[in-house]
């Protein structure tokens, strides 16, 4: 993964200096200089609308005790569409509407729970993942397994001690 950043980080400004000069020759240095000042303004006004949206629907979860998964995923792609919006280029931009807007963004949402379940798996070692969101994870059983259940106490040894004893109170009198 971290070769893959590097590489973006090289070829995504060397891509936009292309695409940029590429619609300057067709339509003239002006009006794309226009147009890359009213894609950043269209697309503040629309990170400050859904992420107002993302957030109070987040704080509606929160408040219901509904576990916000869903809500989660459309704040973390607002504020990554924000980023790519406010990054001048028309590519960053057209993934930027497209993690932003509200009925592209269940698309976006998906194909980002899937990258990280598959992220996730293989970070477990292929444990079976029955979803991505909180609670998709089964119990760790087979062989090579830690015992551990997300939420759980944790994995036990055979080697832990069980003491048996009795608390006294001091200030109890039939402790006395």
């Amino acid at each position: 993964m971290p070769w893959f950043v590097a590489l973006a980080l090289l070829i995504v400004p060397i891509a936009e200096i292309y695409v940029i000069i590429q619609i300057g020759q067709v339509i003239g240095g002006w009006p794309t200089v226009a147009l890359l000042i009213v894609e950043s303004a269209l697309g503040a006004w629309l990170i400050k609308r859904e992420g107002r949206r993302a957030w109070n629907a987040l704080r509606t979860a929160l408040q219901t005790g509904k576990m916000p998964g869903r809500e989660l995923a459309d704040a973390g792609l607002v504020l990554v569409g924000g980023t790519l919006l406010l990054t001048p280029g028309f590519i960053t931009d057209i993934f930027g509407f497209f993690f932003v807007l509200p009925f592209t963004r269940p698309l976006a949402r998906r194909g980002m729970s899937a990258f990280l379940g598959r992220r996730f798996a293989t970070q477990l070692g292929g444990a079976n993942l029955t979803g991505f969101m909180p609670g998709g994870f089964g119990p760790a059983s087979g062989p090579g397994s830690t015992g551990f259940t997300p939420g759980g106490p944790g994995p036990r040894s055979s080697s832990d001690d069980v003491i048996q004893g009795e608390v006294i109170d001091p200030d109890r009198p039939q402790d006395k």
